[in-house]
């Protein structure tokens, strides 16, 4: 692989992940990831933005482009780490014996991470926002944006130029030939969407407050390329995966689109027995369904479908005394998500006992959802239950096309 040129003096350096990893140890990354860094190269200094870990042979694919553009690590002045996640800072340790005079950039807070996580303590100088350094025909000017996602990020600006390098924020999952958004094929356009909204749900979205408030603080910048850690450099239209983080940050507390995801467990297939009539239901009312069986399909995508649906619908059994545990898991998961704020509705069957339900309560409570209607039946479901799934379904189906 080669660097690829953003202008002259600013390249990005680049390794391609497969599949085989969870991302964060959760994530599956069907379509792998890139993890990008860039070198900016002024009159009087170079500088490095972001590492990577040393994953499936990143660090030597990293030095190697280096390499093709006549450099080495021992020729770096300044490693600016705008977040200290090990994705971006795992070869720091390796980095630092090989280059002790240069000087790593970060938040105030981040300093003491760099030592817990790399026992660095030379070299290291905390910069806040409006701050900037003079490579001399290049500038980084940085801006702190906390929690987008952990709360020692920053973002660094070069104005001469208009680039911003946003580290996790403005990412995707997936792999692309092409670096920029103006070379795209269509596949890559099919690609990049759905990944780029389900790298925001499983990364991004517990944050969401703090993507609005970042987004803000870059206001006033010209920013004419947008070259994030993971994913596809935006230069023709930078603004374009803003403004769509912008709208995922808003889908936190609804109206999110008006569709519904539809999540169900079931043990013998008596709660099954109604996703057919539940989905045609809503169907027939014209919205559009994310259907998702657990635990055969990983929370990851689930995720994704609740967040940018104002509807839920939430098919699970009793499972001794409680909710069925997968459905547990996904509800936990979006709890610690914080998808507030939908229309829902939940269904399931029950042995010898109920409770599912009364563990299912709190959760509707803490996450602030309109429960529309539970359908909870022993056994199979009756023609009467059938009936009531239907009549509830439909009603969910009218609140979230009418919700604005």
């Amino acid at each position: 692989m080669k660097p690829d040129v953003l202008v002259p003096g600013i390249h990005r350096v680049y390794a391609r992940i497969g599949s085989r990893d969870l991302f964060e140890g959760i994530w599956p990354i069907e379509h792998g990831v890139l993890l990008n860094s860039y070198v900016v190269q002024g009159s009087k200094a170079t500088a490095f933005i972001d590492l990577v870990k040393d994953w499936e042979g990143a660090v030597g694919e990293v030095e190697s482009q280096l390499e093709s553009l006549g450099l080495n690590f021992s020729d770096i002045d300044y490693l600016v780490l705008n977040h200290m996640e090990p994705d971006h800072t795992g070869s720091l340790g390796a980095l630092c014996k090989k280059n002790p005079n240069m000087k790593i950039l970060c938040t105030k807070k981040a300093v003491p991470l760099v030592e817990a996580f790399y026992d660095v303590r030379d070299n290291v100088q905390a910069v806040a926002s409006g701050e900037s350094i003079d490579l001399g025909g290049k500038t980084l000017v940085f801006e702190e944006t906390p929690n987008i996602h952990w709360p020692e990020t920053m973002m660094t600006y070069v104005p001469e130029d208009g680039i911003l390098f946003s580290c996790d924020a403005f990412g995707s999952f997936g792999q692309y030939d092409h670096c920029f958004d103006d070379e795209l094929t269509e596949a890559e356009w099919e690609l990049l969407i759905p990944e780029t909204e389900r790298y925001y749900a499983n990364i991004v979205s517990s944050f969401s407050q703090f993507v609005t408030r970042g987004i803000q603080k870059l206001a006033d910048l010209e920013i004419k390329m947008v070259a994030p850690s993971h994913g596809i450099v935006w230069r023709k239209e930078p603004f374009r995966v803003i403004n769509h983080y912008s709208r995922l940050a808003e889908y936190m507390n609804g109206p999110a689109e008006p569709e519904i995801t539809f999540v169900w467990s079931s043990m013998y297939g008596n709660t099954a027995a109604l996703v057919p009539i539940i989905k045609e239901a809503i169907e027939e009312e014209g919205v559009k369904v994310h259907l998702h069986e657990v635990p055969k399909e990983h929370a990851s995508h689930v995720l994704a479908s609740a967040w940018r649906s104002s509807g839920l619908v939430i098919g699970m059994p009793t499972y001794e005394y409680r909710m069925f545990p997968p459905m547990y898991h996904i509800l936990d998961v979006l709890d610690r998500s914080h998808v507030n704020n939908r229309k829902v509705m939940r269904f399931g069957s029950f042995g010898w006992s109920g409770g599912a339900q009364k563990q299912f309560d709190p959760i509707v409570q803490a996450l602030k959802w309109d429960c529309l209607g539970v359908v909870e039946y022993q056994g199979a479901p009756s023609n009467e239950d059938k009936k009531k799934a239907i009549e509830v379904a439909k009603a969910l189906a009218a609140s979230v096309k009418e919700w604005k």
